[in-house]
């Protein structure tokens, strides 16, 4: 407990691997999500029975899946958090490349189940979606490129970022997938604000952005419908926003009871894009208190010791990963109070969807190695060195 409150010690020479993981790992994060984790599994016993019996399969298939998956992701989380900041940054640009081949292929094997939007692969015992794993891959890459361009002599890293920003934006777009294409463009300048980009043309990227939306709407049908939706005043109950937002403001403070919720029956993504809607109606504010406050410590822990981090890449990756993990979770339940227009996005590591846990562990784990404690002088004692040289 006092490692957890007070900080690591730094990495001993030759000390065995997994102790030195757990004397340098951030507990507190490490913690909530686990947690998260373990809610989503709850979360998944209450909201996917009536669905799997809809499809004629065992009550429990999907929360066994769903099981299944989060091991697995729990297991590429705790081998992430282990590697160091050049592994992952090796590790990362190569995903990316994969990643960005898959993203490409998918007007050509790719299908959209019935949804309208190619964005999945079909294995048939389970479906890949591209665009979750090519989140870390660029975010990883482009802050190599972006730290390279600090060095002297470097390339240009920010603008070769950019271009390769504005082509999967472009590739995501295509399916469409307007969701995945704006944590792209986010994850961008959240790294790129970082790295000391001036306001102006920060000011300049924003203006685009809106010339960007508005060219969407006129141009997408899909993009208008979800606007049109989300700007209507008016909520028509029988549709899944309707259904959700009716789920939370019946769940009140303490929800209605476990297992007694209605809105499982009716939302056929109540397991995916709405399970923040059965935590609300089942379980109340109380519980969806809690799911926000383990989002903000894992995203605030992590900022904060990202603070005291002296390799520009570390820094960078970090805060990229540290802000769209944030940023999804806080889209997803901005959605479900309509705060937000739909974007078809999971709850992280709460939220049914093998892509997305697996995905999600390859995210908190980079996360995780890069802010564990190593022996090097924080970033402020060495600008005070430097000031009295």
């Amino acid at each position: 407990m006092t490692e957890m409150v007070y900080g690591t010690a730094p990495m001993r020479a030759g000390e065995p691997i997994l102790p030195r993981w757990w004397r340098t790992i951030d507990k507190w994060a490490l913690s909530c999500i686990l947690l998260l984790f373990g809610i989503g599994l709850l979360l998944g016993l209450a909201a996917s029975p009536p669905l799997a019996a809809r499809n004629g399969l065992d009550p429990f298939h999907y929360v066994e899946r769903q099981a299944f998956f989060g091991c697995l992701a729990m297991a590429v989380m705790f081998a992430t958090s282990m590697m160091s900041p050049d592994m992952v940054r090796r590790l990362g640009v190569l995903g990316f490349f994969a990643a960005f081949l898959a993203l490409a292929l998918l007007p050509v094997l790719g299908t959209d189940f019935g949804k309208g939007a190619v964005r999945w692969y079909s294995l048939g015992f389970a479906s890949v979606q591209p665009s979750e794993f090519l989140k870390p891959g660029f975010i990883i890459l482009a802050a190599w490129l972006m730290a390279a361009n600090q060095e002297i002599g470097g390339p240009p890293g920010r603008m070769f970022s950019l271009v390769i920003a504005v082509t999967i934006v472009a590739f995501l777009a295509m399916q469409p997938d307007f969701g995945q294409a704006s944590l792209i463009l986010f994850s961008w300048g959240v790294m790129y604000f970082v790295a000391g980009a001036p306001m102006v043309l920060m000011a300049g990227m924003a203006g685009m952005t809106v010339i960007g939306g508005i060219f969407a709407y006129n141009n997408s049908e899909h993009f208008a419908r979800r606007i049109d939706g989300f700007l209507s005043a008016d909520i028509d109950p029988r549709t899944q926003l309707g259904y959700a937002t009716n789920a939370i403001r019946e769940g009140g403070f303490w929800g209605v009871g476990v297992g007694e919720g209605q809105v499982k029956q009716s939302l056929p993504d109540a397991h995916t894009d709405f399970i923040i809607a059965v935590a609300a109606e089942e379980y109340g504010l109380i519980l969806v208190l809690l799911i926000i406050t383990l989002y903000a410590a894992i995203v605030l822990r992590s900022l904060h010791r990202l603070t005291r981090e002296r390799d520009p890449f570390s820094r960078l990756a970090g805060t990229g990963l540290a802000c769209v993990f944030g940023v999804q979770a806080m889209i997803n339940m901005g959605v479900a109070v309509k705060l937000l227009p739909a974007k078809g996005m999971t709850l992280p590591f709460v939220s049914y969807g093998g892509s997305s846990l697996i995905a999600g562990g390859i995210v908190v784990g980079a996360l995780l190695a890069l802010t564990r404690t190593r022996p090097q002088g924080e970033i402020g004692d060495i600008l005070m060195r430097k000031g009295r040289g």
